[in-house]
């Protein structure tokens, strides 16, 4: 099946955008790290199904999203603690904590799995909002390919910064070399790094919808894009505002 040509689109799109978002559905529809292709095709309905849930509707309007009890309009193919995580991250994000992954990565879900769900929920979300944007429908979701995830691990992984464990900025060497030039790097880059794949899967889409890694540190001259530097990023800040972006 064909996925992103937008022949029904009102808007020119650049080539290169359909193409970043075909090469992600091939990897979603893949295993992964920690997931099969059918549980990353399933996360991503997930996705989709969170926006329409009368149950995350009301937890986002509680005092606290922890004492508030109900069920998720959701899939038959996630754990409950998968689809709660998933939910939790595209419609009530800015109030996930520390003891919420602790909890759920002692007892539910790997912290590895939890990284990897992150991965996907918010390439999945991206995209489609692109497409909203547009007034275009949504791109159906691929059909999963079978196999087992490969349940690598980086092995200088640690816990420091952030939530969930992460890899130094220095450590971006061997299989991880691509990541980023070490030692230099961003937190918003390192919270995937636990899981290789999903920080590239990630990298390569954001490359297409706003800049690559090594575009952001270019704050003048051209772009590749019909907007200059200073617009990007205003675009950029008024979204991650809208979206509760913790940056």
């Amino acid at each position: 099946m064909a996925y992103f040509h937008y022949n029904a689109s009102a808007y020119p799109i650049r080539a290169d955008l359909g193409g970043a978002y075909q090469h992600y559905w091939q990897q979603l529809a893949s295993p992964g790290s920690w997931f099969t292709g059918l549980q990353r095709v399933a996360i991503a309905a997930e996705v989709r199904h969170a926006l329409s849930c009368p149950f995350c509707k009301e937890r986002k309007g509680a005092l606290s999203p922890y004492n508030f009890l109900g069920q998720h309009t959701c899939g038959d193919t996630l754990d409950e603690r998968l689809v709660d995580a998933v939910h939790r991250i595209i419609t009530d994000q800015s109030r996930i904590t520390q003891a919420y992954i602790d909890n759920n990565t002692a007892s539910g879900f790997s912290e590895e799995q939890y990284v990897e769900l992150v991965g996907i929920a918010v390439t999945v979300f991206s995209i489609d909002e692109f497409n909203r944007a547009l007034g275009l429908a949504l791109e159906a979701l691929p059909e999963p390919l079978a196999g087992e995830p490969t349940n690598y691990r980086p092995k200088l992984a640690a816990r420091g910064t952030g939530f969930v464990s992460m890899l130094p900025a220095e450590a971006a060497t061997g299989k991880e070399q691509d990541l980023w030039v070490a030692p230099k790097s961003a937190n918003v880059l390192r919270a995937l790094s636990l899981v290789p794949n999903a920080l590239r899967e990630w990298q390569a889409v954001g490359a297409a919808q706003y800049l690559s890694v090594d575009g952001m540190m270019v704050l003048a001259g051209d772009t590749g894009r019909s907007i200059n530097r200073m617009q990007i990023e205003l675009v950029a800040g008024r979204v991650s505002s809208y979206n509760e972006c913790f940056y």
